[in-house]
């Protein structure tokens, strides 16, 4: 059996760091964890081949190889999909397709040969069993949650890591908490469930052996979501593991922002080499955090929990949300000042979008305020409900938030403001990637001699290397991370989106 694992192109987002990536030479920020995971689960004796179409493009060749494609995908590569199902239909290639995609909306897919959806630990095997026996159906499906502990290493040899700026890890899935406009719950769970120690060292190790060293992402939606076996297992082994290999990667997860009460897991995740950490900040204001039941932000100081988190020596990374009910006319110039107070320079700003699945979701249905399906574009201008708020007031406002933190003025200011309170560990290492000098070198010529941003960029430049010049690798990374997301605004202002023609 010849089985082609497609992933769909990621269109240019602020997630995908497209105009970030030329500066290492590196063509997608990680490789697909799913396909790679469920790759490991077929037979061994089956040939695969993986194509992503983020590092290359699918061929005819590719094709007619195949005897069966295998496709996973998020919402936002849904029009790359579809163009993928409809080559393989019109040469008669079979299909088979899962992910959270085809899980969430598989009835928009009737050209699919086979759904497996859900977690492919319950659903694929069975549906091996049928294919091997001549009798596979349309559609699996099942409701329980997996069990994560016979999830085997993602066969890594099906991708070249030489094209990729960071590898990535799951440990965990399920998250305790059940924001209303989030669908991870409905996908994973409340209960997290993780892996055991040994598998997560099998998988830094098979990431080591490979020879890869420098970022790894862990995929999971909420990493603390298990502190008591985080810090008296999992973090110990892993500072043990990184110690006796010479320190070879570093980290980056999402987390809630209760992390911020618990010094001795930071103290942990550091030691443990994590750097950044993305937390779901949403909103300053408190109506907006009661409204979708974001328990864990509300009755506290989210700022000083910012800072706290930063001065333990993590980057925090933040997600922001404009378009709630209760959202006052104030609500854009409370976003930017919070952003810009807070440090994080990365942040995140979108419309609130009601996800299929979601408690949102089915309250937008019940009210009759629905309008279609969503993208799965975090950014993009593309209302699919009606907002309490006047579209053209809620639309002109978050262009007025993009534009404001992404002009390089404000955007250098929080890169600064970042730099004076972050407070890494003295022995901590700071990357770019294989490529620094290249990177460097492209970031004075891009950024110091022809951007719009010259002044600021050598402001910054001069005065990290004076004031902080050990994190002054960290200075030119978020310089060329500011370069990708004002190209990513400007194509946003220049697609017509504020103009309320997608609202």
């Amino acid at each position: 059996m010849k089985i082609l694992l497609v992933y769909p192109h990621y269109p240019d987002t602020f997630w995908s760091f497209r105009y970030a990536l030329q500066f290492i030479g590196r063509k997608a920020s990680f490789p697909p964890l799913g396909l790679l995971t469920v790759a490991a689960m077929l037979p061994g004796e089956w040939e695969k081949r993986l194509v992503d179409m983020n590092v290359r493009p699918l061929t005819d060749e590719d094709l007619g190889w195949a005897d069966y494609v295998f496709i996973s995908a998020m919402s936002i590569q849904r029009k790359s999909a579809e163009e993928v199902i409809a080559r393989c239909r019109q040469r008669g290639v079979k299909t088979v397709a899962g992910g959270p995609l085809f899980t969430a909306c598989n009835d928009d897919f009737p050209d699919v040969d086979h759904l497996v959806l859900g977690e492919a630990e319950l659903t694929l095997p069975p549906f091996l069993d049928d294919l091997l026996r001549g009798e596979p159906r349309h559609l699996y499906t099942d409701k329980r949650r997996a069990e994560l502990r016979e999830t085997p290493i993602p066969l890594w040899e099906l991708a070249d890591v030489r094209y990729y700026a960071s590898m990535n890890i799951q440990y965990s899935r399920g998250c305790p908490f059940d924001c209303e406009f989030c669908d991870i719950t409905a996908l994973f769970g409340r209960t997290p469930r993780s892996k055991k120690l040994a598998q997560l060292i099998a998988e830094l190790e098979s990431l080591y052996v490979r020879g890869w060293r420098g970022a790894i992402f862990f995929v999971d939606d909420n990493f603390i979501g298990d502190r008591a076996k985080l810090k008296q297992q999992i973090l110990p082994a892993m500072i043990d593991w990184m110690e006796e290999r010479g320190r070879p990667f570093y980290f980056y997860t999402e987390t809630s922002i209760d992390l911020a009460d618990d010094d001795h897991l930071m103290q942990l995740m550091v030691r443990a080499g994590f750097e950044e950490v993305f937390i779901g900040i949403e909103t300053p204001h408190d109506g907006g955090l009661a409204e979708s039941g974001k328990v864990q932000n509300r009755n506290r100081d989210m700022l000083s929990s910012v800072k706290h988190i930063q001065q333990a020596g993590l980057q925090v990374h933040g997600g922001f949300i404009v378009g709630f009910d209760s959202d006052p006319p104030t609500i854009f110039d409370r976003q930017i000042r919070f952003i810009q107070e807070s440090g994080i320079v990365t942040a995140m700003v979108g419309m609130l979008t009601a996800l299929r699945g979601t408690r949102l979701y089915r309250r937008l249905h019940g009210e009759g305020r629905l309008l279609g399906e969503t993208t799965g574009n975090n950014t993009e201008i593309a209302l699919n409900f009606i907002p309490r708020m006047e579209p053209a007031i809620l639309i002109g406002g978050y262009r007025s938030i993009l534009e404001t933190i992404y002009s390089p003025k404000n955007y250098y200011q929080r890169v600064i403001r970042l730099l004076r309170e972050y407070r890494p560990p003295f022995s901590g290492k700071f990357h770019l990637q294989q490529g620094y000098m290249g990177a460097l070198m492209k970031s004075i010529m891009l950024l110091g001699v022809v951007g719009k941003e010259r002044l600021y960029f050598w402001k910054l430049f001069f005065w990290s290397l004076m004031r902080k010049p050990r994190l002054f690798p960290l200075a030119i990374t978020y310089a060329i991370y500011g370069f990708h997301f004002r190209k990513v605004v400007e194509q946003i202002s220049g697609s017509g989106m504020f103009d309320g023609k997608d609202a």
